[in-house]
């Protein structure tokens, strides 16, 4: 670990100071993925500004007009165990409860989850090449061991996919991401927040110098009856998805009135594809349109040597996942999903 600074911000206009005019100072919360890329070298810091005394950035605030505001600084476990949220958006606690361990979402903030970074391992590893690490250097993953790869919006750059869960929750909720920066506040729909590779795969989001995250809404369309989280792993705790599905309906008259399906494990960002719910959507909710919404979804997927067989696993898991979803009580230990 590189030597380093310590200091505390006081204030959201102190911590986006101190970031801003300086691009060697990060921000720490929680403190759960930043602490490890200093301690094995993968990134470096002149400043470590905590902002966990900022005021106004912690807890849960209903809207009167519906849907909620989580705060940047709330902890996973507190979010994910929230009355509100399990009763109103029970789709993003399960989300959260698949990832990692009890211990790291007692600490991980809510902001900090959003930003978290790749757990590729040729970009933990510094003597390999990884333009993410080392924009330019090429990509080690292409070649070597890539079974947990990406599938999806990968290009020759990157094929290292984001491993969060709650973002896939958020990403089929509508969340929408609230910033503060030099510049002033802002908000980002959560679709627009994370990025593909491009030609710039060491740019994980579009948040910009000096801005920070502030806050998450969830909008007023809860999602409470027809919800399925579902996380396909090499073993049942504190593992990364090979691939994870985040689905929710709503149902009028045995038909499907509204959907959300994304997934995770596959792309460099949280993966929905609107057109496979706009072909679900006035259509019956059996396994043959979900199989042909998983197609829509999965439409040019490739994979490398190790993870092709994630193609066929990420459908097998959207179906499964709708079928779920229309009877949450199957989530329940020892029930089976049924159409």
């Amino acid at each position: 670990m590189n030597n380093f600074s310590y200091t505390k911000a006081g204030d959201i206009g102190q911590a986006i100071d101190l970031t801003n005019n300086n691009t060697g100072n990060k921000i720490v919360a929680g403190g759960t993925n930043i602490l490890d890329l200093l301690k094995y070298f993968v990134t470096e810091a002149e400043t470590v500004v905590d902002i966990n005394r900022i005021e106004g950035l912690n807890g849960l605030t209903e809207h009167t007009e519906g849907g909620v505001r989580l705060g940047a600084l709330m902890t996973n476990a507190d979010t994910a165990y929230h009355p509100v949220i399990e009763q109103k958006y029970p789709l993003l606690s399960k989300a959260i409860l698949a990832g990692a361990s009890a211990q790291i979402r007692n600490m991980a903030t809510n902001g900090g989850n959003l930003l978290q970074k790749t757990r590729c391992y040729y970009f933990y590893d510094p003597v390999t090449a990884c333009n993410k690490r080392v924009p330019g250097s090429g990509c080690s993953a292409k070649e070597g061991y890539n079974r947990i790869h990406a599938i999806l919006g990968h290009n020759e750059n990157c094929i290292a996919v984001f491993p969060s869960d709650m973002c896939v929750a958020l990403a089929a909720l509508d969340a929408i991401v609230q910033i503060s920066g030099p510049e002033g506040d802002r908000e980002i729909q959560f679709a627009d927040f994370h990025r593909l590779p491009g030609d710039t795969p060491e740019i994980d989001n579009n948040l910009k110098q000096g801005e920070i995250i502030t806050g998450i809404t969830l909008p007023a369309e809860t999602f409470s009856e027809h919800y399925s989280y579902l996380k396909l792993r090499d073993r049942s705790s504190y593992s990364f998805a090979l691939v994870s599905v985040a689905t929710a309906f709503t149902l009028e008259n045995d038909l499907i009135k509204e959907v959300r399906i994304a997934l995770g494990g596959v792309s460099h960002k949280p993966w929905r594809v609107k057109e496979a719910e706009q072909f679900l959507t006035g259509k019956a909710p059996s396994e043959e349109n979900f199989a042909l919404a998983a197609d829509i979804i999965l439409q040019g997927a490739s994979g490398f040597q190790h993870n092709e067989f994630k193609i066929g696993l990420a459908k097998k898991a959207i179906i499964r996942n709708a079928a779920m979803a229309l009877h949450p009580e199957s989530q329940r230990p020892g029930a089976k999903p049924s159409l």
